[in-house]
This record gives structure tokens, C-alpha cells and sequence, in this order.
């Protein structure tokens, strides 16, 4: 069995917490983790990612029993581009969602293994060995800048366009979906989170709390909302933890939200 938490906090700054999380244990045997952060404002950026969870949740809670891998990335991808036409359909009709868009983060598990879906700049890693390994890639301007040789790695976290997201979801009638392939073994631990964590937490941080085997995994994830609050939360923060159950200890950690 695999362990859960997630946990949103509003930051420090914003008046609205435009992220959303969801997390879902499947009678079919899947495990399921989907962080949004939405974008557009005031009402339109938390109605993006709320409209991308409810919208994916809904369709990937009715898997078959048994789905090959190839099947669950299709799953995971055809749920992402269905929100995207919920987004972009409710956009058009209302002026005030205009431009709304949010990026996604979707796990799809079954067993240890399965797959990620991925649009924007929320992100996922895999703590593993002491290292916190980035599994997705940031659509974002100053990560194209960087992989095309224009700007220094240490450029990228200064830079006045940093926050410039090249793909999302919903802002466009069509998008395209990165799919990752991903397993969890034990002693590894698997992150989603908002760039609320990534842009204020390091890498090192990340992977030293969230590593933190014999902590709790609800206070691995306090412990992260509080580093990225002390760091100046100035976004929303959100961060959802998967591990595999200690069978031994037969302890049940339950899902929350802080």
C-alpha cells in the first residue's frame, strides 16, 4: 500500500489560493495525485485548477482493473486534454475567465509503477538516495532560454521573465501532454508541488525533509510549507507525498489539508 499527504497553504502574500490538490485511493488498485496551480487572476486561476482536478479525477476514477502501461498513459493523457477543453470552453463563455489557464501534475500508480502527465511549471520529483531527481521539465521561457545556451543556469532564478509559462492548460483549444514513466521503491519517496515550493525551496532542502523516513509524511509536508513560508511565500504553496507503506509497522497515515 502507499502512504499519502497533501497540503495547500495560501503563502504570505496572495489574497486567494488559486492551487488545487487531490489525492485518490482506487477500489481498481491505482493510486492517484493531481496538483493544479492555477493562473488569470482573482476567481479565474483557482476556477482553472479546481475545473482540471474535478475534471481528471472524475474520468481517471473509472479505470478497468489491470491497465498495461501504455493504457494508463493514454488514461492519464486523454483526462489532461479533456480539462483542457472544460478550461478553454468555460473561458470562452465568461468574460471574467478570460485567459484562465493552470498547469497539472497527474500520477497515475498502480502498484509501484506508472506514469506522470505533466503541463506548466508545477513539478515532480523522486527523493531518492539522498537527491531529490526532477522527473518533469518546467515549460517555462527561461528554461527554453537556458537549454538553448542563452541564459546560465544561475541566471534563470534572476531573470525579470522567469515567471513566463510557455505551455498550460486550458489557455489554448489544443496542448500537448509530457508523459513520464515512473516507479516507486522502497525508501523513495515521490513529490508533486506548485512552483510555491520549487522557486523558494532548493533542491538539497527538498530532498533532506521530504527523505526524512522516520518523520511522519504529514510533518514532511508541513515542514516544506514552512520553509517555503519562511523563504517569503509569495505564491501559494502546495506539495503531495507518496511512499510505500511500512507493512511492518502497519501504521495508516490519512490524507489532509493544512
Amino acid at each position: 500500500m502507499i502512504k499519502t499527504v497533501h497540503a495547500s497553504n495560501i503563502g504570505r502574500v496572495r489574497s486567494v489560493n488559486e492551487d488545487s490538490v487531490w489525492i485518490g485511493h482506487l477500489a481498481q488498485g491505482y493510486t492517484i495525485g493531481i496538483v493544479a496551480d492555477g493562473m488569470g487572476g482573482h476567481q479565474a486561476g483557482d476556477t482553472a485548477s479546481r475545473l482540471a482536478v474535478d475534471t481528471i479525477a472524475d474520468d481517471l476514477s473509472s479505470l478497468e482493473e489491470g491497465m498495461s502501461d501504455e493504457g494508463l498513459g493514454a488514461a492519464v493523457s486523454d483526462a489532461i486534454l479533456h480539462a483542457n477543453d472544460v478550461i478553454y470552453s468555460e473561458a470562452s463563455k465568461n468574460e471574467k475567465y478570460h485567459n484562465m489557464g493552470t498547469t497539472v501534475e497527474v500520477l497515475l500508480l498502480q502498484d509501484r509503477s506508472g506514469v506522470i502527465g505533466h503541463i506548466g511549471d508545477s513539478r515532480a520529483y523522486k527523493i531518492v538516495n539522498g537527491q531529490a531527481v526532477q522527473i518533469t521539465e518546467d515549460h517555462t521561457l527561461v528554461n527554453e532560454l537556458y537549454k538553448s545556451g542563452q541564459i546560465s543556469l544561475e541566471e534563470m532564478q534572476t531573470h525579470p521573465r522567469r515567471n513566463v509559462i510557455m505551455r498550460a492548460l486550458g489557455t489554448d483549444p489544443e496542448v500537448s501532454v509530457d508523459l513520464y514513466p515512473v516507479t516507486l521503491s522502497a525508501g523513495e519517496v515521490l513529490l508533486l508541488c506548485s512552483d510555491g515550493l520549487s522557486s523558494l525551496v532548493s533542491g538539497e532542502h527538498i530532498a533532506q525533509i521530504s527523505g526524512m523516513l522516520d518523520v511522519p509524511l504529514e510533518e514532511r509536508a508541513d515542514r516544506l510549507l514552512q520553509l517555503a513560508l519562511l523563504a517569503g511565500g509569495d505564491d501559494n504553496i502546495t506539495v503531495a507525498l507518496f511512499e510505500l507503506q511500512d507493512e511492518v509497522s502497519g501504521h495508516n497515515i490519512k490524507e489532509w489539508d493544512s
